[in-house]
C-alpha cells in the first residue's frame, strides 16, 4: 500500500464511527470473526480499545489485522482503523 493510498483511508476513516470495541475479555475467536465479517461488508472499520483490555492498542490492531489478513491504516490513542479490499465488491 502506498503512503497516498494510506493517507486516503485515514481521511476516509475520520468521518466512521467505531463500530466494535476491545475490553477486559480480549480478543476471540468470535470476535475475530466479527472483525471479519465486518471488513467484509465494509472494507473500512474503526475499533476502540477500551481501558480495561490491558494491551496496546497498537498491539492489538497489528495482532488483529494479521488474523484477519487486513492493513492497520492508523492507530491512535486507543482506537484503531483496519482495511482489507472486500472479495465481493
Amino acid at each position: 500500500m502506498t503512503s497516498k493510498e494510506r493517507a486516503n483511508f485515514r481521511s476516509m476513516a475520520n468521518t466512521i464511527q467505531p463500530i466494535l470495541q476491545i475490553g477486559k475479555n480480549g480478543i476471540s475467536d468470535n470476535f475475530i470473526k466479527q472483525v471479519d465479517e465486518a471488513l467484509e461488508a465494509r472494507e473500512l472499520i474503526k475499533i476502540t480499545l477500551l481501558e480495561t483490555a490491558g494491551e496496546t492498542a497498537k498491539d492489538l490492531a497489528n495482532e488483529i489485522a494479521k488474523s484477519v489478513k487486513a492493513e492497520v491504516i492508523q492507530v491512535i490513542g486507543s482506537k484503531f482503523v483496519l482495511y482489507r479490499k472486500s472479495n465481493k465488491k
